[in-house]
């Protein structure tokens, strides 16, 4: 048995019959527990609700849990080692998805356009005080920082320097690229728009200080919300020592009723969708169907974390 994790829409759903086969997948909302599944399972389709160690170790038949996308985060993989199940994530299938969705965000949050949206949808758009206007901004001229270089950040990075900006990147080993690569805190103090493009890990978590950063910077995440120290990113926008963020991760998720980052109007937010467009979809699930293809005939997994 085939199980998707999630709550799909209906494009989702139809990409998933045509890809696997009409009722080859079984569909579990991701609001629900998998314990109705749990002793026919054989691959798990995952996507954000954790795996926990528990659902691991009651599972018999679970051989694969396949992320359909790159962070393995919210996997257990420690308990997964322990009872031999696989699990595979699917680099690069994102990246054009996350690359434009940072350009998008960096743009609302330079131009203040979900601001200008709403005023204009109230018949205010022309009568803004003129000020407002002082605290637009554009990407040419700016430094922008790319922390890690993955594929999204490698795809976003040309993009960036053909409007004009200066790109500088930190990652674990120098690549052959047109663009400096700065330690991290230098990159932190001195880019004037930070772009988060790294995993979750130990060493990663609460990497990112924005009270560290540099008067007036903007913060983009697309990434991972435990990124980022969290009280003092709110810190930091309430403040004003940061222009402004633009979120689409959150260290909690769904975001909590009252969270003092919904009330900031210089945050852009998202709910975790940077990844979320139906070319993507098409894309890892066409890698998904593979790897359970190769499940079935025992050949080598592709992209195979654990």
């Amino acid at each position: 048995m085939i199980v998707l994790h999630a709550r799909p829409s209906p494009g989702f759903r139809a990409a998933v019959d045509r890809i696997f086969g009409e009722g080859a997948v079984v569909h579990v909302d991701e609001a629900a527990p998998l314990d109705s599944v749990a002793a026919k399972i054989t691959a798990l389709l995952h996507v954000l609700t954790p795996v926990t160690a528990e659902f691991i170790t009651s599972a018999p038949k679970l051989k694969l849990i396949q992320k359909l996308g790159v962070g393995v985060n919210t996997i257990a993989l420690d308990a997964a080692r322990r009872q031999g199940v696989a699990v595979c994530n699917m680099p690069g299938t994102n990246s054009q998805a996350v690359a434009e969705m940072a350009l998008s965000l960096m743009l609302a949050v330079l131009r203040r356009t979900p601001f200008f949206d709403l005023r204009t949808k109230a018949g205010e758009g022309w009568s803004a005080d003129p000020s407002e206007l002082d605290s637009v901004g554009e990407i040419g001229g700016r430094t922008i920082g790319l922390v890690g270089f993955g594929n999204s950040a490698q795809l976003l990075a040309p993009v960036l320097a053909a409007l004009g900006a200066r790109v500088v990147y930190t990652a674990r080993t120098p690549r052959d690229v047109p663009y400096a690569c700065w330690p991290l805190e230098k990159l932190v103090a001195e880019a004037d728009i930070i772009s988060l493009h790294m995993p979750l890990t130990e060493e990663t978590r609460g990497a990112i200080d924005p009270l560290a950063m540099k008067p007036g910077a903007v913060l983009v995440n697309t990434a991972r919300g435990e990124l980022v120290d969290e009280s003092r990113l709110v810190q930091a926008l309430a403040t004003g020592h940061l222009r402004g963020a633009g979120l689409d991760v959150f260290a909690q998720e769904p975001l909590p009723a009252g969270h003092p980052l919904l009330a900031l109007p210089n945050a852009v937010l998202a709910p975790h969708i940077a990844w979320l467009t139906p070319e993507t979809l098409v894309r890892s699930l066409n890698v998904a169907h593979e790897n359970c293809r190769r499940l079935e005939t025992g050949e080598q997994l592709l992209h195979r974390v654990v």
